[in-house]
């Protein structure tokens, strides 16, 4: 385990990592685009190659510290002056074998964008299964993957006081709500992963991250936040002797139960107004669809709550199996992946389990009143990894909020403006001159394709900031011939619902 960080050689190690050049877009560079997509696959190799007979201090840096490689002492305390192999040694980043430095964890730089600019951490975590060279022990402590970046992106802008980071890990999502919340408190069950933390809050100059130790809500109880965000251990695993149970992934809790239970526990812990944002995993089980089931644990929390629940990806019992016992580092075709996925198999059949669901949850605890929000959703297309969806979050609450104070008179009154990113599309039958299929897409958020009626898309293609809505639709149901209050009736509700998804705006 770390020992716990020196803050002076903290700020010595960010330096010479600064002079270094350390940095992401450096180091794609030097291995070229190729070499660092096989490093996230766990491979090295191309990346060593390319650096060649470097001794310069990015090639050293990069292998000790992205590549996992030993280096010779001489070039490491040359490539950090002030940190120096002792440094490092002392806050248990390397070891020594001789006249080499060994590296006992990664430090990877991490770009990250969002609406008050951009810019980059370095991020160490512990070695990887190819720094290892074989299985992770289950006490590892994890870096960034995809879906702590997904969950990064998916965090809300909006300034607050107070925030709360369920099941911190290396630290990566209580870095990023520091972005915008005051004071965030970071619990684990894992004393390595705290440390972990505390040392990339240093490493970053990142103050106002506190870390506690304990599961889920009882490192704070009775307390309540602004922003709640957790990418917990929601991985369903087999409670059975000879499946690894890893500490970053691994809940503890029989199949879904875990992300049960941050659902349901959530809304005590949020001030009204305050919104919990989550990772997560849902079964479907005899017919019973994830989403549904989902549906069932915010209707048990005790405290009523928006609810906004997307549902990105769905697999198959054995997939889903076969994708965990691959990122635990098991090889398949070995005799050890063979009983893993029966053990996986046997464990989703025990329940009645036909596929596992993953997604985004966001929760909000109401400022007064019942919850206005209600949306339970499939949305499996691919998104741009550069869309800011914390921003589309955003907007969607805010357009939802002023929504639910507008009848239909109000809205309308309203003034709206079509969303940059909107492009619509028109499908002809050859020979046909009116168009058969009329879509609605999205280029931002999460690039949603709608499809649209003459009148809709005549609506929204004349919402530019100068006519209401009302006006519009009269105009449009003079040019169609049909009744103007039918009209309204059956536009309304869509305009709603494009002003939600964000292919509308309010104009002022």
């Amino acid at each position: 385990m770390l020992p716990e960080p020196d803050p002076t050689l903290c700020r010595a190690l960010a330096s010479d990592l600064s002079d270094a050049g350390f940095a992401s877009e450096a180091l794609r560079e030097a291995w070229g685009a190729v070499a660092d997509t096989a490093i996230a696959r766990g491979l090295r190799g191309p990346a060593d190659r390319a650096l060649g007979d470097r001794t310069d201090p990015l090639a050293v840096l990069g292998r000790l510290f992205v590549l996992g490689m030993p280096q010779p002492a001489v070039s490491v305390t040359a490539a950090l002056p002030r940190t120096g192999s002792d440094g490092l040694a002392r806050l248990g980043l390397v070891g020594r074998d001789g006249n080499a430095v060994v590296p006992r964890a990664i430090i990877r730089p991490q770009d990250f964008a969002d609406d008050r600019g951009s810019g980059q951490w370095w991020i160490a975590s512990d070695l990887d299964e190819a720094a290892l060279g074989g299985a992770l022990p289950e006490d590892h402590v994890l870096g960034v993957g995809g879906a702590s970046l997904t969950l990064a992106g998916l965090q809300l802008p909006t300034p607050v006081a107070r925030g709360l980071d369920i099941g911190t890990g290396c630290g990566i999502q209580a870095l990023r709500a520091r972005r915008s919340v005051s004071h965030v408190v970071a619990t684990d069950v894992s004393e390595a992963a705290l440390r972990f933390t505390r040392l990339n809050a240093l490493l970053n100059g990142v103050s106002g991250i506190e870390t506690r130790s304990g599961s889920l809500f009882q490192p704070v109880a009775g307390e309540r936040f602004d922003r709640v965000v957790s990418n917990p251990p929601f991985v369903i695993t087999p409670r059975v002797a000879g499946v690894p149970a890893y500490e970053y992934r691994d809940g503890g809790m029989q199949g879904d139960d875990l992300v049960a239970a941050v659902i349901e526990g959530v809304g005590e812990h949020l001030e009204p107004g305050g919104v919990a944002q989550l990772l997560g995993n849902w079964e479907s089980r005899d017919g019973a669809s994830g989403l549904e089931r989902a549906r069932a644990w915010v209707e048990a929390s005790p405290v009523p709550l928006d609810a906004w629940i997307v549902e990105r990806e769905s697999l198959d019992p054995l997939s889903y199996a076969e994708l965990w016992i691959r990122d635990g580092g098991t090889l398949a075709g070995t005799p050890q992946f063979t009983a893993l996925a029966d053990a996986w198999l046997d464990d989703f059949a025990a329940r009645g389990v036909t596929e596992v669901g993953f997604g985004y949850v966001l929760l909000r605890r109401p400022e007064a009143g019942a919850p206005t929000l209600v949306r339970y959703e499939r949305i499996l297309q691919a998104l741009d990894p550069r869309t800011a969806l914390g921003s589309h979050y955003a907007d969607a609450l805010a357009a939802h909020d002023r929504l639910a104070a507008l009848d239909d008179e109000g809205l309308a009154a309203s003034v709206l403006v079509v969303t940059a990113d909107v492009t619509e599309a028109r499908h002809h039958l050859p020979g046909v001159e009116s168009p058969s299929v009329l879509e609605l897409r999205q280029g931002g958020g999460f690039a949603r394709t709608v499809p649209v009626d003459p009148g809709l898309a005549a609506l929204v293609g004349a919402s530019d900031g100068d006519l209401p809505v009302g006006v519009l639709v009269d105009a449009i149901a003079s040019l169609l011939e049909v009744d103007p209050g039918e009209l309204r009736s059956e536009l309304l509700p869509a305009v709603r619902e494009l002003l939600f998804t964000g292919f509308l705006r309010f104009g002022d």
